[in-house]
């Protein structure tokens, strides 16, 4: 029985995902639940599992872009689990001919195979036929995918003579022509809708950041050893944000039609450049966290989106934003917002530069900050108090306990 593999929904209002690659070759006998491809939708990148055990016939070439529903592979159930271990991931007998050049070149033999080769240097049918129309030799093309084979992102580039496929055209003056993924398509029309659909305003100030880079060596040690995590500047950054946000609701409220919707929860999203673009992942109920807590979501978080394993609902959401581009060495920026949220936070590098303290010129790490906002909901004066709230915070980190002087605390102040 031929059981067909449709394309699941993998997020509300996606309709079209890329089948980015396939992790099972034509042929293969795969187990129930066993994951067959990786999909690319333009929120995440999620696995496509076999429903039931069987032989897979690949329907669909890697590369291409299908509707959601999309048959793109069927399994034959009805087919016997080969006996012993697994087939080896690279044959090297097909390796082999990679050596006799003219037997590339017989387009009719590669096109006339039944199963699709993935040895080094073999074209998969996609990337063949783009080669073909183009007159480019897969000798010239250098393969990015599983086992060095050509994929039809190589074959694209290939035909215009860009790195990735290793062309070598007279004049350097080359130009290359990249699809956009799902993901990058998202990005930028949301990008769009944020300059044209907000009146959006940036306002700066700067942090010494002397105190906090006191605080970190004091105890990043003792940090560590007791809770396994390193002390860095995003819970600092977070746990001030949570406070200033808690003093000024509107910088962590949206507008929805006519109205303004107000939380009271703080989800903090952390912008964290992927291998597939910039990815958004949230820290639930920030307010309720403690240092250690936030650093721990913090690189849970950042890894599972740099490794392209973040899911849909761990990006879902959010109500404010902090952006990092100082990693980067960025000295200042104005972020974008981050729709439907209100305001972001950009982060930047951290500079030593002359200062005046209690009237002496002295050298201090400091930091521009911007805070990007919505002036449809929040005015001038709640912008800058919150970003010298932020500033505060970050000066005086005894204040981060309770957001408040220590002292004028115990005094009732």
């Amino acid at each position: 029985m031929a059981l067909e593999l449709k394309i699941p929904s993998v997020g509300e209002s996606v309709t079209e995902v890329t089948i980015s690659q396939w992790l099972k070759e034509d042929g293969d006998y795969v187990e129930m639940d066993e994951a067959v491809a990786e999909l690319e939708s333009e929120k995440a990148t999620v696995e496509l599992n076999a429903e039931q055990g069987g032989t897979l016939k690949i329907l669909v070439a890697e590369g291409e872009d299908v509707e959601v529903g999309t048959v793109v592979a069927t399994i034959d159930t009805s087919a016997e689990k080969p006996a012993g271990s697994p087939e080896p991931e690279a044959p090297k007998p097909v390796e082999e001919k990679k050596e006799a050049a003219p037997a590339q070149e017989e387009k009719p033999v590669a096109r006339d195979a039944g199963k699709p080769s993935y040895a080094e240097g073999v074209p998969s049918p996609a990337a063949r036929k783009i080669l073909d129309e183009k007159g480019v030799s897969p000798a010239q093309v250098s393969g990015s995918g599983r086992g060095g084979r050509i994929t039809k992102g190589d074959a694209l580039a290939a035909q215009a003579g860009t790195p990735g496929g290793f062309i070598t055209r007279n004049g350097g003056r080359n130009e290359s022509r990249e699809k956009m993924s799902n993901l990058r398509k998202a990005v930028s029309r949301r990008l769009v809708a944020a300059k044209n659909e907000t009146a959006m305003l940036t306002t700066f100030n700067e942090v010494n950041m002397k105190p906090i880079m006191d605080l970190r060596k004091k105890y990043k040690e003792k940090f560590k050893e007791t809770h396994g995590v390193g002390l860095g500047f995003m819970s600092f950054f977070t746990r001030a944000v949570v406070l200033a946000l808690k003093k000024y609701p509107a910088v962590n409220a949206y507008i929805d039609g006519n109205e303004m919707i107000f939380h009271d929860f703080i989800d903090i999203s952390i912008a964290v450049s992927g291998p597939k673009g910039l990815m958004v992942p949230v820290i639930r109920n920030a307010e309720s966290l403690q240092m250690h807590e936030i650093e721990s979501e913090v690189m849970r978080l950042a890894l599972k989106a740099r490794d392209g394993k973040i899911s849909i609902e761990e990006m879902t959401g959010g109500t404010f934003t902090i952006s990092n581009g100082g990693v980067f060495g960025s000295m200042m920026s104005t972020p974008i917002i981050n729709p439907p949220q209100s305001a972001i936070l950009g982060m930047h590098n951290i500079i030593e530069r002359p200062i005046v303290e209690n009237g002496n010129i002295v050298a201090r790490p400091m930091m521009y900050v911007a805070l990007s906002y919505d002036h449809r909901i929040i005015d001038g004066r709640e912008s800058v108090g919150f970003l010298v709230t932020v500033k505060n915070l970050l000066e005086s980190p005894e204040k981060l306990l309770g957001g408040q002087d220590p002292m004028d605390s115990l005094l009732g102040f």
